[in-house]
């Protein structure tokens, strides 16, 4: 597999496509009138403490105050290793829940903190409180924070408040081993209190280039408290640390091995980007180039054009078949169709090689649109027990290639496939879309026959409250020419039934759903 990242830059906005043997698999976007707020440390003010949510609101002066749970609150998070979670109801659905909300869950059933640690004798009202953003304000909810602070740089992340050495799960083998020796000779060397977590970019990494990052982790460090203790009291909250902008962050977090190239469309962000490069990712300093061409760079690569197709609720496949996804504030539904897909040999074969592929397709539609949360997947029945499997390892396959944690059930009694993909900020739809204004995110308006029998129930109910001399009706077009006609005789009906005329005017700009009853 080859990868190469587009960074489209505009006045208004950055963006990075992570392109995966050509085809569009990830996009990331940054509008510079709301800058993303994870991984910024904030000075806070404590506003409200929960004790019966073990939770607190922070203002970090943001639109909607912030939200501390005591689990992100570090000396307070019990080791999950000593607890035994909650058995399931039905083994099917096991590991199914969001991994942010497992914690909580099973906290709330299984651990009892002693005084001490609850929220409500930890902080109060009008403290300040140095917190982290590991989660973007979404939709209604506000930002949710830590207080385990966590710096990253190329290789490492550096954990203040932590207490041990941690290993990128994608790294095995004697070089876990060598990276946990020498990361934890490195921090006796330099003193470094806290803890290290090794990122997957540490792999091969000599020992010198670790340094390097260790003694930058330290300064960073040392800046954050040092603008911390020079924040005025008076201020209720203060922006201590602001992470990279993204196309500093697609090259610090997104380069590997396999990316071949870095094409950027702007010079003034392309030299900004070299620079970083040759000082923290050298590796990738020679393949960064500047696009000069006439056409759009999203232009030249389908971009754009994949960008569109991925707010659309149906996604065709290769084969014929197509997905529809279904996107609720609760949950995501994916429904596999074989569609236009009839195959060669029998139904059992047709089924399996569908859901073969929607299973890389279903993974690819994830990260394209950032979806998050809980995910039902309705893959086309089968009965072969081996053609389940072989989807199930299809689709782990693709998602292991998922930069975000997923967890994935077995097929359940009913057919379905469960899984959570980790959400730390919006959707692609909630980032670029809105509800629709005519249907206010139904999906669905009523029709024109419904409102033409909406408006008759209203003048009824009208003429029977007052006495107008005449009784008015603006509507929709559509509207308006089925009580013209079809259903003119029930009109006129109602007109000598209430003993009043009734007029009829034709408003375009009204939604087909809309209507108004005047009384004159």
């Amino acid at each position: 597999m080859t990868e190469e990242l587009l960074i489209n830059i505009s006045p208004s906005e950055s963006r990075v496509a992570v392109l995966e043997d050509g085809i569009l698999n990830e996009i990331f976007i940054e509008r510079h009138s709301k800058l993303g707020s994870v991984g910024n440390i904030y000075l806070g003010t404590v506003v409200r403490v929960l004790p019966g949510m073990q939770a607190a609101f922070i203002d970090i002066g943001q639109s909607r105050t912030a939200f501390l749970h005591v689990n992100d609150m570090q000396t307070l998070r019990p080791k999950l290793s000593a607890i035994e979670p909650p058995k399931p109801q039905n083994p099917a659905i096991d590991n199914t829940l969001d991994p942010d909300t497992t914690t909580l869950a099973m906290t709330t059933t299984t651990y009892q903190p002693p005084p001490s640690e609850l929220i409500e004798n930890r902080l109060y009202e009008g403290q300040r409180i140095l917190v982290q953003v590991i989660k973007d304000q979404l939709g209604s909810k506000g930002a949710r924070l830590t207080t385990d602070v966590s710096l990253p740089s190329r290789y490492l992340v550096y954990l203040p408040y932590g207490e041990h050495i941690g290993i990128s799960q994608r790294i095995d083998g004697d070089e876990r081993e060598r990276l946990k020796t020498q990361l934890g000779e490195l921090m006796h060397q330099v003193n470094l209190q806290g803890g290290l977590i090794a990122r997957t970019a540490a792999e091969n990494i000599p020992q010198s280039k670790l340094e390097e990052d260790i003694y930058y982790l330290l300064q960073l460090w040392r800046m954050v408290q040092a603008r911390r203790e020079q924040t005025p009291t008076h201020r209720r909250f203060e922006l201590i640390y602001q992470d990279l902008s993204l196309p500093l962050r697609a090259i610090r977090d997104l380069i590997g091995e396999q990316t071949e190239r870095v094409t950027v469309d702007n010079a003034r962000v392309f030299d900004a980007i070299r620079h970083f490069a040759k000082e923290f990712v050298p590796l990738i300093y020679p393949r960064i180039q500047l696009y000069e061409g006439e056409q759009a760079l999203f232009d030249v690569h389908r971009v754009e054009e994949d960008l569109k197709d991925a707010l659309n609720r149906r996604v065709n496949l290769k084969s014929g078949g197509y997905l529809i996804i279904d996107q609720t504030e609760a949950l995501t539904t994916v429904d596999v169709n074989t569609g236009g897909y009839v195959g060669s040999r029998n139904f059992e074969e047709t089924v399996f090689k569908t859901n073969l592929e929607a299973a890389g397709g279903i993974a690819r539609q994830l990260r394209l649109r950032n979806l998050g949360g809980i995910i039902v997947i309705d893959f086309i029945d089968m009965h072969d027990d081996d053609h389940r499997e072989a989807v199930l390892s299809e689709l782990g396959k693709h998602l292991a290639r998922d930069r975000v944690k997923t967890m994935v059930s077995h097929f359940s009694g009913l057919g379905l496939v469960e899984m959570t993909r980790k959400r730390t900020r919006e959707s692609l739809a909630h980032m670029l879309c809105e509800p629709c204004a005519a249907c206010a995110g139904k999906g669905i308006v009523k029709t024109p026959r419904s409102v033409a029998y909406d408006i008759l129930r209203e003048i009824l109910r009208e003429a029977r409250q007052f006495n107008p001399r005449e009784i008015r009706v603006l509507a929709h077009p559509k509207v308006i020419d089925l009580l013209s006609d079809e259903e003119s005789p029930h009109l006129a009906g109602l007109s000598d039934f209430i003993g009043k005329p009734i007029s009829l005017v034709s408003e375009p700009v009204m939604h087909q759903d809309e209507f108004d009853v005047v009384l004159i």
